[in-house]
């Protein structure tokens, strides 16, 4: 097996995609942070003392997608042409969802990541006060689009 991210001895490179065409990609991500009913109370009725917990978890993840290349050590820098991250408060935590547009040569599936993954941190950073058990779950890529290998979806999710 060959991988793309070893040179012949064995260390590690950032793959040279110079001479890919960009083509048009999409990636979906979801998470969930779970948190108790306190929480879950206070966020519905806007009571959280840090403020608005969903308002600023939405924009630290649009603003984590365009940084991940910071922060993963191989991942290119792309132009991230338009991130989505939704937040939806649950019975027993909030379920996040963002989505990242790119006309690029590799796709944004860990921009989508990383979206989800600081809303999520920025979600627990807001509550910690109220409930220092709120925890992260469940962080995965649910669809992707263009690039060589096309679309996917992961089986079970819409």
């Amino acid at each position: 097996m060959t991988f793309t991210h070893l040179d012949d001895a064995g260390h590690a490179r950032m793959v040279d995609v110079t001479t890919k065409q960009p083509t048009v990609r999409s990636a979906t991500a979801r998470g969930f942070a779970r948190c108790s009913a306190e929480v879950v109370a206070a966020l519905r009725d806007g009571s959280v003392p840090k403020g608005d917990v969903l308002a600023v978890a939405r924009i630290a993840g649009i603003q984590a997608a365009k940084r991940t290349p910071d922060l993963l050590p191989l991942a290119h820098v792309i132009g991230v042409h338009g991130a989505v991250v939704d937040l939806v408060i649950e019975d027993d935590g909030v379920a996040i969802e963002a989505t990242v547009h790119t006309a690029d040569r590799t796709g944004v599936e860990m921009e989508a990541l990383t979206a989800v993954s600081v809303a999520a941190l920025t979600i627990v950073d807001m509550v910690k006060a109220l409930d220092k058990g709120t925890s992260i779950h469940d962080v995965r890529i649910v669809k992707k689009t263009g690039g060589k290998s096309g679309d996917w979806m992961r089986p079970g999710e819409e």
